[in-house]
């Protein structure tokens, strides 16, 4: 595994997937629908696998002497750590803002989604919803993913646009709390989201393996 994922950043990658993960930082973008960010990650990622079909990537890696659940675990970890390292970057922010520029006007005058655990437990959602449509869609065929990439984009700008919704609505301003206020349920939203792109994550990557040896590339 550890050679197939080697494999996978440094012949397989996109610069643009690395690069990309700098978007991370829109989470400190006042007046900005900051899980745009999110979004733009996982752009950043659709490049590795153009990439990779472009130069018939899936089938050099299913030559390899390795079975061929380890290319479709070598694509999914890849993903993970590109998304990962782009939410080290989001929680460096939440966490600035909910501490040293709790009190900014910027942000407090800001109508838009407030940079906290719930934004970044809707950010972990965002990847978890990638990784189960357009990666799970791209291994049922290892070769066509426009219109997996499609439906992402449809579920993902849903999910963007309810998630700065919500906080409007009587009873639900808790989800727009700054610094520790609520910091309690907010936790909890963390969890939610980091539990839901785990289970998103572990059975979208378990069908791909099914569907991955079931292929005659």
């Amino acid at each position: 595994m550890r050679n197939i994922l080697i494999k996978e950043i440094k012949l397989s990658a996109s610069f643009l997937s690395f690069l990309f993960i700098l978007f991370g930082f829109m989470f400190f973008l006042p007046g900005y629908p900051i899980l745009c960010g999110a979004f733009f990650v996982t752009l950043g990622i659709f490049q590795s696998f153009q990439n990779a079909r472009e130069t018939n990537d899936i089938l050099f890696s299913a030559l390899l002497p390795i079975a061929k659940k380890d290319v479709v675990k070598g694509k999914y970890i890849f993903v993970c750590i590109i998304e990962l390292s782009a939410l080290l970057l989001m929680a460096l922010a939440v966490i600035l803002r909910m501490t040293v520029f709790s009190d900014a006007g910027v942000y407090r005058s800001n109508a838009l989604m407030n940079a906290n655990l719930f934004a970044l437990g809707m950010a972990f959602f965002i990847f978890g919803v990638y990784n189960a449509v357009f990666v799970g869609g791209f291994f049922k065929t290892a070769y066509k993913f426009g219109k997996p990439f499609v439906v992402y984009i449809i579920l993902t700008f849903i999910t963007v646009f309810v998630a700065e919704a919500l906080h409007h609505f009587p009873l639900l301003e808790f989800l727009n709390a700054f610094g520790t206020d609520y910091i309690g349920i907010q936790t909890g939203l963390l969890a939610a989201g980091i539990s839901a792109f785990l289970l998103l994550t572990l059975f979208s990557c378990r069908k791909s393996c099914y569907n991955f040896e079931m292929i005659d590339l």
